[in-house]
């Protein structure tokens, strides 16, 4: 069985074109540039033939500038989105999946129960003294799901009239209610850290990024808790956050579509805008739904220019 964690670090991969599908691609593009600036310089003019100087120019410039965005401007802003997502994973990754205790790992006797749940006590008061030290409730998160694996393995083996039986069973209720209340604590911590960052940010992927990041910690805590409402509504808020951004964007380029003339292109973000609106179905942003439906119709009546 595949770690939620894992497939959520898999899922927030950031796109990346490989590096041959990106060189062919700026190539074509480079080509089709040549020729295009040549044939409008070749027939607007006369005399000599030099056309093929400036057009060869612009295709080195265009192709310059793509092994720029590559290599300097897209591989900076992804190494930065993969150092912070590795961060988040470092910490997932150092929490055990339930019921994937080894088989020969050693009996629970009663001694030893007493001991781990006067050891995960002590741990939970200093996180409750530390409180907005997400790492301490990430601690005492792991020891919890340490404890009810080993007593989920334990308690099938144990014999009718063993002690155990109810030293365990008390053990695992006592355990259960640190683990919702730790893992709760550290979801509501790094996520709000992490919308603090998203926040921060100026540029618009650094900000989903980290949001997005934020959204990875809730739906990490939801694979236990389900049905926990103060996680439904952080992951709704989250959801809320990105949506909103995601159609400022989209409005922003549909703003700057329509200044150039460009109306079928703006249509087509506005609409894109528009299925956001509906995906989120958030009330700030639904407000705007019907101000960009008009923006449209207006637009459909207007000639494109581009």
């Amino acid at each position: 069985m595949r770690k939620p964690h894992a497939q959520y670090s898999k899922y927030r991969r950031p796109f990346w074109l490989p590096a041959s599908n990106y060189y062919m691609l700026s190539a074509a593009t480079s080509i089709g540039i040549f020729f295009l600036v040549w044939g409008i310089l070749r027939d607007g003019g006369g005399g000599e033939d030099t056309s093929y100087i400036p057009a060869g120019l612009s295709a080195s410039i265009v192709l310059g500038s793509a092994v720029i965005l590559r290599e300097v401007i897209l591989r900076s802003a992804r190494n930065r989105f993969i150092i912070s997502q590795r961060l988040l994973d470092r910490s997932l990754q150092q929490v055990p999946l339930r019921h994937a205790a080894p088989a020969d790992a050693p009996k629970l006797t009663l001694e030893k129960n007493a001991t781990i749940l006067r050891e995960i006590s002590r741990k939970s008061d200093a996180a409750k003294v530390l409180g907005r030290l997400a790492e301490s409730h990430r601690e005492v998160f792991v020891l919890c799901e340490e404890y009810l694996t080993a007593t989920a393995r334990e308690l099938p083996t144990v014999g009718v009239g063993s002690p155990r039986i109810a030293a365990l069973r008390r053990g695992k209720e006592i355990v259960s209610e640190y683990h919702h209340y730790h893992l709760l604590q550290w979801a509501e911590i790094q996520s709000r850290t992490l919308t603090q960052d998203a926040q921060k940010h100026v540029k618009l992927n650094e900000k989903l990024g980290a949001a997005q990041q934020a959204l990875g910690v809730i739906e990490f805590a939801l694979k236990y808790y389900p049905h926990d409402a103060s996680l439904r509504g952080s992951e709704e808020l989250l959801q809320q956050f990105i949506s909103s951004m995601q159609v400022s964007s989209l409005l922003e380029k549909a703003e700057r579509a329509k200044f150039k003339g460009n109306n079928k292109r703006a249509v087509s973000l506005y609409k894109d805008a528009l299925f956001e609106i509906s995906r989120a179905s958030a009330g700030d942003i639904n407000s705007a739904a019907e101000m960009i439906k008009q923006e449209i119709e207006k637009l459909r009546s207007l000639p494109d220019k581009s």
